[in-house]
């Protein structure tokens, strides 16, 4: 059934509203990212494939005929151009990161069961104090062999703030350049029919660092071999994913486990390791009303370099301005469906980031909350987009154009 047939006529005005809004910000990277698009094979076309050139008609759903980007994700050109504007204060604070990503459904599916896409991305981008960057990734599975593969790379000149507690002075912030060069692989394989991934995986990268302020000596967090260092961590991986939908999930639960290990065996110029933890629990309380929880903790042994150290990581909060050699945070975010199209958001969180030297009871209680809207902008994949604002400690404010669940990019 039409589901526009379903809302009275006072919500269809403002959801027209709301998608020809859409519609003017989308169609703006769509028109220029877009080439011809092949049509899949049909039974009445079985000899020859049928092209067609790209037509905004394809932008359309078939069902309530919004603005829908399914269609041209299922043939072999379709991707979503995703803008992603830097707000980041660390990175001077407007930028802008461009990253088309192909979404492809899984070849192998299992009858009864949500079977992830295959997801390809590029990206490039730059920023106001001149960092810029460029690299891609693949995730895929295989369900046949029970597999799970993630594939990426990048380099990046990056400009970026850090924050220290200096005695009489008080908090300061110290400036440095980054020229990183890297590249990630990770393999997982399900145990038994369980649900349950486990395999390896290795990062290495060599990172050039370069201090943008006088008095050197001052950041007695700075060491001499952090000019011009490799990083090679290898590490053991367990993930459990039963949400109904990797974008921007309804229900279920998803956890994710690493312990790193980085040595002069794995090609590292440092030793230290890492145990990382996330739980994410989805539920509807409603048909329309989905709550979401959020618990991180990330614990670091050993000499690592300050760049590394574990950071607090929530909208609203300056990346890497709370570090320490242990994080914990405790969030949530709420979604309402108000109409079949849109939804808003409200979210917040508590975090504390103890060092050596400051106990978890003396660390200082990291705050975020916030809120926006999202738009399912591929109904057959589930997929919302949106914007979100937020606001944390001291005034921090940031605000982010969100592709799926935020904290996707968290982990």
């Amino acid at each position: 059934m039409n589901m526009i047939k379903l809302i009275t006529l006072k919500a269809f005005r403002l959801n027209l509203v709301l998608n020809n809004y859409l519609k003017a910000f989308v169609l703006l990277f769509v028109f220029c990212a877009y080439s011809p698009i092949s049509h899949a094979q049909t039974k009445s076309d079985s000899i020859k494939k049928h092209k067609e050139k790209f037509s905004f008609k394809m932008l359309k759903d078939t069902l309530d005929g919004n603005l829908d980007m399914s269609y041209v994700l299922m043939h072999n050109n379709g991707f979503i151009p995703v803008p992603q504007i830097v707000t980041e204060s660390a990175l001077g604070g407007i930028g802008l990161v461009m990253a088309p990503v192909f979404i492809k459904p899984n070849k192998h599916q299992v009858e009864g069961e949500h079977v992830a896409p295959n997801i390809t991305a590029a990206f490039a981008g730059y920023t106001a104090n001149k960092t810029w960057g460029f690299g891609g990734f693949r995730k895929a599975s295989l369900p046949k062999y029970h597999l799970k593969y993630t594939v990426g790379a990048m380099y990046a000149n990056i400009n970026m703030e850090f924050y220290r507690d200096i005695p009489v002075v008080g908090n300061k912030e110290f400036d440095f350049n980054f020229r990183v060069a890297g590249g990630f692989v990770s393999v997982l394989r399900e145990i038994a029919n369980t649900d349950l991934y486990m395999g390896l995986q290795y990062y290495y990268g060599h990172v050039d660092v370069t201090p943008q302020f006088q008095n050197v000596e001052i950041a007695d967090f700075f060491k001499e071999k952090d000019f011009s260092s490799n990083i090679g961590s290898l590490g053991l991986a367990l993930e459990f994913d039963k949400r109904d939908n990797v974008f921007t999930p309804d229900k279920g639960w998803y956890i994710s486990s690493q312990y790193q290990v980085n040595a002069n065996w794995t090609g590292s110029d440092y030793d230290f390791q890492n145990f990382n933890l996330e739980i994410l629990k989805y539920f509807q309380v409603t048909p329309k009303w989905v709550s979401g929880l959020r618990f991180q903790s990330q614990l670091q042994f050993g000499d690592a370099p300050f760049y590394l150290e574990p950071s607090v990581v929530m909208r609203g909060v300056p990346m890497a301005k709370y570090q320490g050699d242990e994080v914990y945070v405790l969030a949530m975010e709420q979604r309402y469906d108000f109409l079949y199209r849109w939804s808003a958001i409200g979210f917040g969180g508590l975090a504390k980031a103890p060092t050596k030297r400051v106990s978890f009871d003396d660390a200082e209680l990291v705050y975020s909350y916030g809120g926006g809207f999202r738009y399912l902008i591929a109904r057959m994949f589930k997929l919302r987009t949106g914007v979100d604002v937020a606001w944390s400690n001291n005034g921090d404010f940031g605000w982010y154009i969100v592709f799926g669940c935020a904290w996707n990019n968290f982990n």
